[in-house]
């Protein structure tokens, strides 16, 4: 049985407990099970992992096992336990990443994704900041997870051009049903090259599975504009995720002060950044041309103002949550939140706090097994495992 780990050294707990009931705290000093009963949308929240340092993502094995990025620069991989991945341990560093990986500022070790035929051939997909001529970039790489280590690993795509500093790499990796591999490049703090697709800066990428580029991409044919280049004018994308029913490829990203966005991503489109926008400048100031729609471009179908820096994206369509079924689930950074959306025919419809006392900034969110996974971007960095209240599988 996988054990989740006793109090967050009491800190989330007690937080929870202020307006949650806590329950199985043993009041020993060796780990115990922490469930907190109940949250705002009747979810128990169990605390599985606590000491990652910044963790980034994570993607679960067919074998049961799990693996976690931290942004440092360390893979780890937790085996299979008799309730999901065993996280009673540290994991097990996963040695082969590539030496050219920079954890500077927001970059280093970013997003992970199995492919689709992972069973069959191992490849595990991760982005990370890379050095390259110029300063850091986005870097799309797999390699194959083998006896505990990435073997194989290739570069599949290297977005152009570095960029000096350490913000807005993006970045998540998302599969269709026919292997295209999409991936969100943040502007890098140039915003105004989010507006020239004649460069991979602030725009969502689409490749085959072996980095190659779709011949039906939108840019294929123009000289002006790059062939992986999927759609543009994004600021910076680090939530995206394929709707496994629809086919649609949702994406959320971060305004500046105010403007955060929810859209769907769409072949061509252009989503505005920087001339259109709900943000302004920090400290105050107008962006752009002060406006939130203009001809050519895309408003988002939702925008965050103030802003809460959304993370983790991903949908519910697990039948543990059927009332549920189809939204979305946003993590917040810093507004330390996790939102749960609905939709009806792109028009927002409703939007919960799910976890109103968490006050922990929100990396990543996945929908596995029954139960809403949540990693929090500190360090130490916690895993929590979400599943609606008194559903504890096999415990």
């Amino acid at each position: 049985m996988t054990k989740p780990v006793h109090v967050l050294r009491r800190s989330l707990a007690a937080m929870l407990a202020g307006s949650f009931l806590v329950a199985g705290c043993s009041g020993a000093s060796a780990p115990s099970p922490e469930t907190v009963e109940a949250s705002a949308d009747g979810l128990s929240v169990e605390i599985l992992h606590e000491g990652l340092n910044h963790p980034w993502a994570i993607a679960f094995l067919p074998d049961g096992g799990a693996l976690i990025s931290e942004r440092p620069g360390a893979l780890r991989h937790f085996p299979a336990g008799d309730d999901g991945p065993d996280f009673s341990g540290r994991g097990e560093l996963v040695p082969g990443l590539p030496d050219d990986l920079r954890a500077r500022n927001q970059g280093g070790l970013l997003d992970l994704a199995l492919h689709p035929d992972f069973a069959d051939n191992r490849w595990l997909y991760f982005t990370y900041a890379a050095s390259v001529d110029g300063g850091l970039t986005t870097r799309l790489a797999r390699g194959r997870l083998e006896d505990g280590a990435l073997n194989d690993v290739e570069t599949l795509f290297t977005a152009e051009p570095g960029v000096r500093g350490g913000r807005h790499f993006g970045s998540r990796i998302v599969f269709d049903d026919d292997a295209h591999v999409f991936i969100s490049v943040g502007d890098r703090g140039d915003r105004h090259q989010a507006q020239d697709p004649s460069n991979h800066i602030g725009t969502i990428i689409r490749l085959h599975d072996d980095g190659t580029i779709p011949a039906d991409n939108p840019f294929v044919d123009d000289a002006d504009r790059r062939d992986a280049i999927w759609a543009y004018g994004v600021r910076n994308s680090q939530g995206m995720v394929m709707d496994p029913e629809t086919g649609v490829l949702w994406e959320n990203q971060h305004g500046p002060q105010g403007g955060d966005e929810v859209n769907i991503i769409e072949p061509g489109n252009n989503y505005g950044w920087p001339v259109i926008t709900h943000g302004e400048e920090y400290g105050g100031g107008q962006i752009g041309e002060g406006i939130t729609e203009k001809e050519g471009m895309v408003s988002p179908l939702h925008h965050w103002t103030p802003s809460i820096a959304p993370s983790g994206m991903a949908i519910l369509r697990d039948p543990a949550f059927a009332d549920w079924d189809g939204d979305l689930l946003a993590g917040g950074l810093a507004h330390r939140t996790l939102r749960r959306l609905t939709f009806d025919d792109r028009e927002l419809v409703s939007e919960v706090e799910v976890l109103p006392d968490l006050n922990r900034r929100v990396r990543d969110v996945r929908v596995h097994d029954g139960a809403i996974w949540v990693l929090t971007d500190h360090n130490p960095g916690e895993l929590l495992r979400l599943r609606p209240a008194g559903d504890h599988g096999s415990e």
